[in-house]
């Protein structure tokens, strides 16, 4: 695999299929694949646990008079009551942090995040995939893995587990870590951020679903076995 200004150029190869000659490329190293799917079970069980722990006090403001933000339907969350929601949180909170710490260190190591992270030579490609995704209108040539708004969302995603892991720390020992606690604005306000966090995450999951709706089989293949058929930038 060779690197470029934009990082690991992915080698493409050709392989017989059925009967037929066909472009396939390594996209997903196995780390890649496990990280993914450790972080889809954590982020389910993470969600639904956090509403719960929600439930037993739906309100960011002082507790009289509490007015709650919002009812969250018992039926959408898991741990059936708090004492086992924060078992189910706290479990699944080590694996979301332990596989995105590996994620991250793979990135960086390999230097696999000039592929993914959003920087300025991507702001241009924003509004053309938009426009083909959502308003039907031409696609942009495709020359990487991953399009820029494809970037955005998965920095974005990124940058919510990192601010889902720094105010969960707050939460988890609010008197060891006052300090940082402060930095957020207080307890109160640290809780506002965390459950923020968790709303970035709820957008990016519908929309990262669509892309895979749309984007095919192959897109979702790929991340099971690390192989893509026929990848788009393969006449580059």
């Amino acid at each position: 695999m060779a690197t470029t200004a934009a990082g690991p150029k992915l080698k493409i190869v050709k392989a017989s299929l059925k009967g037929r000659q066909t472009s396939v490329a390594y996209e997903h190293p196995w780390i890649i694949r496990l990280t993914h799917w450790l972080n889809a079970i954590s982020l389910f069980v993470l969600i639904g646990s956090g509403l719960r722990i929600f439930r037993a006090y739906p309100s960011f403001g002082p507790k009289i008079p509490q007015k709650n933000l919002i009812e969250i339907p018992a039926k959408l969350t898991i741990g059936g009551w708090l004492g086992g929601a924060l078992q189910w949180h706290f479990t699944f909170m080590w694996i979301f942090v332990g596989s995105g710490l590996l994620y991250l260190a793979y990135q960086l190591f390999t230097g696999h995040y000039k592929q993914v992270l959003f920087t300025h030579r991507d702001v241009r490609g924003v509004w053309p995939m938009a426009r083909h995704y959502f308003f039907f209108g031409p696609k942009p040539p495709i020359t990487e893995p991953y399009n820029p708004l494809q970037k955005l969302a998965y920095t974005s995603a990124i940058f919510f587990g990192a601010a889902a892991t720094l105010t969960g720390v707050v939460l988890y020992k609010p008197a060891q870590f006052a300090w940082l606690g402060a930095l957020m604005g207080g307890f109160h306000l640290t809780r506002v951020w965390h459950f923020a966090a968790m709303c970035g995450f709820l957008a990016f999951i519908p929309g990262h679903l669509i892309m895979v709706v749309l984007h095919g089989w192959n897109n979702f293949y790929s991340m099971l076995t690390g192989w893509k058929k026929d990848p788009e930038y393969a006449g580059d």
